[in-house]
Formats: C-alpha cells, sequence, structure tokens
C-alpha cells in the first residue's frame, strides 16, 4: 500500500473545514484592514531565493530542474515571491499596496511536531510605506489577526537599531556572524564569536538588550541610535491602541534583509517548536530589479496555530437527507435541489437502499428526512421527519423548506 510522503498529511473533512473556517477569520481580518488577498506560483525560479538568503537555502528545497534545463524550486517561503510579483506587476499601483496570502510552501527537513515538509503560511505585505505608522500598522494587524484565530500567544516587539548600533565597529561579515548567534539565543557561541572578532566587551550590553523592557533602558545601553524617535512612535502608537506585547531587542531576525522593526510571537500551549508568527521592515525588492522600496510584513506558520488552537466543535448547520421509493426518484432529485437552492446541505440516497435503510442512514448524519414515495409524488407533496423528535408531517415542498429554515434559526 502506497503511503504519503514523508512530512506530509492527509486531512479529512473535520479537519478541513476547521482550517477554512480559521483561515477565512483570518483573511477576513486582514481585509478589514485594507489588505487585499493575491497568490504566486507553487514553484519560481531557483535563483529568486538564493538571491534572498544566500546559496546555502538549497539543502533545505525541493529543487528541479525543468524540461528547458532552467532551475526551479518549489517556494519555501513567499515574501520573496510576493516582492518578485511586485516588481513584476505592481510598481505602477498607488501606494502603499496591502497585499495578503495563505499559500503551501515546501521545505525539505526533518519532520517534527508543528513542522512539516509541505506547510501553509498566512501573510502580509505592506509595499511603500517607511514611517512608524505602518510599522506598528503590521504588528497591530498581527495582533488582530492571530486574535482572531483563537489562538493564545505571547507577542515580543523589538527593533535591530540598538543591536546593530553596538556591532557598528564591526565588518558586514562579523556582524552577520554575530546576528545569527544572536537569533539563536546561543550565548556562549555569542562570547566565542565576539572574542574571536576581538569585541568581547560587547558580550554583557548585547545580552542585557534581552532583558530590557523599557525604551529607557535600551538607549542607556545602545547609546545615541539615530532610529530613536522612530523607535519611540512605533512603541507609542501600540501603547495607545492598547496591544500587549513584550519588548524584546534581543529579536535578531537572522535574514539580512531586515532593516528595523521586528517581532515574534509564541503559542503558550506549544513546546520548544512554538513560534506561530515572524515579522518586521525590511527592503528586498532591489535585489529583483525593482526600486528600494521599504516594506514590512509578518508570516504566520498556519499550522502550528492549528495545532495549538486544537480540535472544536464543527456548526455544520441543518442537514436534510432525501429518502425515496424509485418511482419518486426524479421528484427526490428535485426536492434536493429545492433544498440546496435555499442553502441547506442535502444528500439524496445513491446506494438504492430500501426506504428504512435510507432513513437509518440519514438519522446517522442529518437533522431532517425528506420522504418521498408513490403517495407524496401524486399528491404533490413530502412528509418531512425531524430526525431528533420523530415528528413528521406531509406538507408541500415550500413549507417543508420553511419548516427546516425556522428549526436552522432557533
Amino acid at each position: 500500500m502506497l503511503q504519503r510522503p514523508r512530512g506530509t498529511r492527509d486531512f479529512l473533512p473535520d479537519e478541513m473545514e476547521r482550517r477554512r473556517l480559521i483561515e477565512q477569520r483570518m483573511l477576513e481580518a486582514a481585509r478589514r484592514w485594507g489588505y487585499r488577498e493575491v497568490c504566486t506560483p507553487d514553484f519560481e525560479h531557483l535563483e529568486l531565493f538564493t538571491m534572498k538568503s544566500g546559496e546555502g537555502i538549497i539543502q533545505e528545497m525541493y529543487t528541479f530542474e525543468d524540461k528547458g534545463g532552467r532551475q526551479m524550486t518549489l517556494r519555501p517561503e513567499v515574501t520573496a515571491a510576493v516582492l518578485r510579483m511586485y516588481v513584476n506587476e505592481g510598481k505602477v499601483l498607488p501606494k502603499p499596496i496591502r497585499w495578503c496570502y495563505v499559500a503551501d510552501c515546501f521545505r525539505y527537513e526533518r519532520p517534527q511536531k508543528g513542522r512539516y515538509r509541505q506547510f501553509w503560511q498566512f501573510g502580509i505585505e505592506l509595499i511603500g510605506a517607511d514611517t512608524a505608522s505602518a510599522d506598528a500598522e503590521v504588528i497591530m494587524l498581527a495582533d488582530e489577526v492571530l486574535n482572531s484565530s483563537g489562538v493564545t500567544f505571547d507577542l515580543h516587539v523589538g527593533h535591530l537599531a540598538p543591536m546593530k548600533h553596538l556591532l557598528t565597529d564591526l565588518s558586514p561579515e562579523g556582524q552577520r556572524a554575530i546576528m545569527a548567534c544572536l537569533d539563536k539565543r546561543d550565548q556562549g557561541a555569542l562570547e566565542a564569536a565576539l572574542d574571536e572578532l576581538d569585541h568581547g566587551h560587547l558580550s554583557d550590553p548585547l545580552a542585557a538588550l534581552s532583558g530590557c523592557r523599557t525604551i529607557e533602558e535600551i538607549f542607556e545601553i545602545a547609546g545615541d541610535v539615530p532610529e530613536r524617535a522612530r523607535i519611540e512612535d512605533t512603541f507609542a502608537l501600540l501603547d495607545a491602541q492598547g496591544i500587549d506585547y513584550l519588548p524584546d531587542f534581543g529579536i535578531a531576525r537572522g535574514l539580512d534583509y531586515y532593516t528595523g522593526m521586528v517581532f515574534e510571537g509564541f503559542a503558550q500551549n506549544l513546546g520548544a517548536e512554538n513560534q506561530i508568527i515572524g515579522g518586521g521592515a525590511y527592503r528586498l525588492a532591489h535585489l529583483f530589479g525593482g526600486d528600494d522600496v521599504a516594506s514590512c510584513g509578518f508570516a504566520i506558520g498556519f499550522d502550528r496555530v492549528m495545532v495549538s488552537i486544537g480540535d472544536f466543535p464543527l456548526d455544520s448547520g441543518t442537514i436534510v437527507g432525501v429518502v425515496c421509493t424509485p418511482e419518486a426518484r426524479e421528484r427526490a432529485l428535485e426536492a434536493a435541489r429545492a433544498f440546496r437552492g435555499a442553502g441547506f446541505r442535502t444528500e439524496v440516497d445513491l446506494m438504492q437502499r430500501g426506504m428504512g435503510a435510507q432513513i437509518a442512514h440519514a438519522a446517522k448524519t442529518a437533522d431532517f428526512a425528506v420522504v418521498l414515495g408513490r403517495r407524496e409524488v401524486d399528491a404533490g407533496t413530502v412528509t418531512l421527519r425531524n430526525l431528533e423528535t420523530g415528528e413528521q408531517r406531509e406538507i408541500n415542498l415550500d413549507d417543508a423548506i420553511a419548516e427546516v429554515a425556522r428549526h436552522g434559526d432557533r
């Protein structure tokens, strides 16, 4: 028996309904802020992602050569593809551009709980606004989208400027090495890297950034940071709107293109793999031949959100089962069409069961049975049976639909 590929999953109907429900809640939250849904191809040119993240990412990707000899890959994330789309299609659009997406991504890595080789991201990109208000909007939207899903989380917000200010004397390569240690929160590796770069004196102030809980503390450690006013404005906007967050200037976000504000969110009921969102301000479009436009966004690990939420009851609405004798089949299909037209999930027997077996099957899944035999066909009626109470009566089709609708309104 063939099995599904390692690191992938099959979703049965209940789970798909839960996923679609949470997905729609997130999309609706983004829509209210003016973010409209976009979609990019499942596969892109390999260069799109190596330009952004370096050649090292190739070992984590599903790459292939197409029949034209071009190096392609299944997308490992969506931000690069959206910015490529902006360069190709969106440069003339009025700014700021507000886009959102739900997309499956692919990475070749060791599967574990909440981490799969095929996984889904929900994300937004705000392109063309370089202000504290833009930074704050993305964080506030992230908070609203996560709250709409029902997940319980902690939001950490920081800014790279104080950290980069402390590292200003290091070469770009040295800064990247230190930022990588900070991103992994590996104090031992950090101290070793700083010693190797002859900057061991930075170990304590860099470590102290993670413990700061006020803006004032940050600047006491980092000194006169040029971006101070931008940072203060961003955090003041968050505070004014009552956003529940933790200042965390130890966030390094190892991707080179992050330029300023950064944030992360963590589900409260997951283990080590508990990060469910990451984002910040970045500049990426120029790598793909576009303008050096300011952008800001986030990506949510949709699968981890679903793991954190867990199972919850589904409201499938009122379900109707149509039961009929062979001579009433055509009339049964007409009745089913009428109920579906009124918005009800309606199922018709396809197994040529007897009437008793049809009713027994309907009782397992439906709220009402619509029974049609020769008598009902001749009279132009249906027999409507409430499968919960056992009550039934013979009425015309329109009245039956109205009765089922009244039941659904209760």
